[in-house]
C-alpha cells in the first residue's frame, strides 16, 4: 500500500493507492473519495454494523462517551481489484504517520484517522480516564505493528524526548505519545477567566496539563479546539448581549 499526505499543514488530505485484496481502517465518516473497485463497511467497535436510526442513536451515544469521537470504524477493501481511497479529518488541520511495533501508541481520541490492518486501537481502553480519576481525557491505545495516522487541529509537531527529558503539554494540545513514558498530569493552578471558559467542556480535560518524561516521543497540535470554541462563543449574539448587560 502506497501513500501520501497532501495539502499540509492546514488542509491534509492521505491518498492511498491499494492493491487488490489490500484494506485500511479509518474514522468513521473520513473517505472523501474512493474507486468503485472498493468496498466501504462500517462496524461498531470493529465488531457489527451500525446503520439506520439504530446506529445513528449509537453513534450519538458514543460521540458522547468518547468526547466526540466516533465509536464506529469504516473498513475501506480493495475487494474487486486495485484502487485509490482519500481520507480526511473533519477538523482543519495536519495529518501524520506514526509506525508502531514493539511499543504501543496512546492517542486523544479525536486524533485518530485512520490505521494499517496490523494494527488494532483499543476505543474501550481507559487508561488516561483512570489516571485522572474520572476526568474527561478520553484516550486511544494502538498496537500491534503497523502504521497510525494522526489528525490534529492545526500543525502536528513531534517532540522526541532523551531519557530523563521532560516536557509539559497543555492537555488541549495533545496528540499521541508513545506507551510507557513517564507520565504525571496536574491541574493548572488559578485557571480562571476566559482560560477557565474556555475548558468548563466535560471532555475537554479542565485546566490539565501533561508532564511526560523521556525517553519517546510525544505528538503535539499548534492549536486547542476546546479553546477554539471557547474563543468562538464569545463572539456569538447571546455572548455579546451577555457581555453588554443586554
Amino acid at each position: 500500500m502506497d501513500y501520501r499526505i497532501s495539502q499540509a499543514p492546514a488542509f491534509s488530505l492521505l491518498e492511498m493507492s491499494m492493491d487488490q485484496g489490500e484494506q485500511v481502517q479509518c474514522e468513521s465518516g473520513a473517505m472523501v473519495t474512493m474507486s468503485p473497485t472498493l468496498a466501504l463497511t462500517t462496524s461498531i467497535g470493529g465488531s457489527g454494523g451500525g446503520g439506520g436510526f439504530f446506529g445513528r442513536a449509537l453513534s450519538g451515544i458514543a460521540r458522547s462517551a468518547l468526547g466526540g469521537e466516533s465509536f464506529f470504524v469504516t473498513t475501506i477493501a480493495a475487494e474487486s481489484g486495485p484502487g485509490e481511497v482519500s481520507l480526511a479529518p473533519a477538523m482543519p488541520g495536519d495529518i501524520r504517520d506514526a509506525e508502531i511495533a514493539d511499543a504501543a501508541l496512546i492517542l486523544q481520541a479525536g486524533s485518530f484517522l485512520a490505521c494499517s490492518p496490523g494494527v488494532s486501537v483499543d476505543a474501550s481502553w481507559g487508561g488516561m480516564r483512570g489516571l485522572l480519576g474520572g476526568e474527561g481525557l478520553f484516550m486511544l491505545k494502538a498496537t500491534g505493528a503497523g502504521t497510525v495516522f494522526l489528525s490534529s487541529f492545526g500543525a502536528i509537531v513531534r517532540r522526541d524526548l532523551e531519557p530523563g527529558q521532560r516536557l509539559v503539554v497543555d492537555s488541549g494540545h495533545m496528540v499521541a505519545y508513545q506507551e510507557g513514558m513517564g507520565l504525571e498530569t496536574r491541574m493548572v493552578a488559578g485557571a480562571g477567566g476566559f482560560f477557565k471558559r474556555a475548558f468548563t467542556s466535560a471532555t475537554s480535560g479542565e485546566g490539565l496539563v501533561m508532564e511526560f518524561t523521556g525517553p519517546g516521543p510525544v505528538w503535539i497540535q499548534t492549536r486547542n479546539p476546546q479553546a477554539f470554541s471557547g474563543w468562538v462563543a464569545t463572539l456569538l449574539p447571546s455572548a455579546r448581549n451577555q457581555s453588554s448587560g443586554q
